[in-house]
């Protein structure tokens, strides 16, 4: 029998890359593409819609928020997916990468895949020196305090649906993809890294663009590490 595969795409305005995101994604592989349409006051509903994707309203933002109710639409929904996959919406991301980035939980070797944009190669002035500095940071923090080893907290992302569900996932904003890396951590589950590609991104960047957006997601992501101590 062959896996069921669903994405969940936040976007907030991403109405230059929306499209381009759904259509490079391997269509054949894929059960779903849902867009969680985040407080958008541009076209990125009607281009998702367009594109074929099902798309849901969280009208309140963050990027957390956005992602619960992906999930929350999922959960509501069957068959069960097998794996779920995290995706921006902004075009940085290679979708038909997304082959590589499940392949280690096809294999039965993973339960939780990250795409590693530390391990791949990015393009130049892709990631602010903040946004890897940041990374850097972080990923040594789960490294010493939770005993695993990431180099990156890539939004482009892979999980076991069971094991996303047991991860009981909460935060709302920024802090979403540190939490999932150290509640994998804390359950055991087995992680893996894939390099990935990463280029810039179509449009405007709403947390690594602005200083009040970086300060905000860093203080939220070491806020997040030490909330589960």
């Amino acid at each position: 029998m062959s896996l069921i595969i669903k994405i969940i795409i936040p976007a907030f305005n991403e109405e230059n890359g929306i499209g381009e995101v759904i259509r490079e994604i391997p269509k054949g592989l894929i059960a779903e593409i849902i867009v969680v349409n985040n407080a958008s006051t541009d076209n990125t509903e009607r281009i998702a819609t367009e594109a074929g994707a099902t798309v849901l309203r969280e009208p309140i933002p963050g990027y957390g928020r956005a992602c619960l109710k992906g999930i929350d639409y999922i959960n509501q929904s069957k068959p069960f997916p097998d794996i779920v996959v995290f995706l921006d919406a902004d075009h940085s991301d290679y979708p038909e990468e997304i082959v590589e980035l499940i392949k280690p939980i096809v294999d039965g070797d993973a339960d939780l895949v990250i795409g590693s944009r530390a391990l791949g190669q990015k393009e130049s002035g892709s990631m602010t020196p903040q946004q890897i500095f940041g990374n850097w940071l972080a990923t040594r923090l789960l490294d010493l305090f939770y005993g695993v080893k990431f180099t990156d907290l890539g939004p482009f992302r892979a999980v076991k649906y069971n094991a996303l569900i047991a991860m009981d996932m909460q935060d709302k904003t920024y802090g979403w993809t540190v939490e999932m890396q150290l509640k994998a951590a804390k359950n055991g589950f087995r992680c893996v890294e894939v390099p990935v590609r990463y280029r810039k991104r179509i449009g405007f960047s709403k947390i690594s663009g602005t200083v009040k957006g970086t300060i905000m997601a860093g203080y939220k992501i070491l806020a997040t590490i030490f909330k589960y101590l």
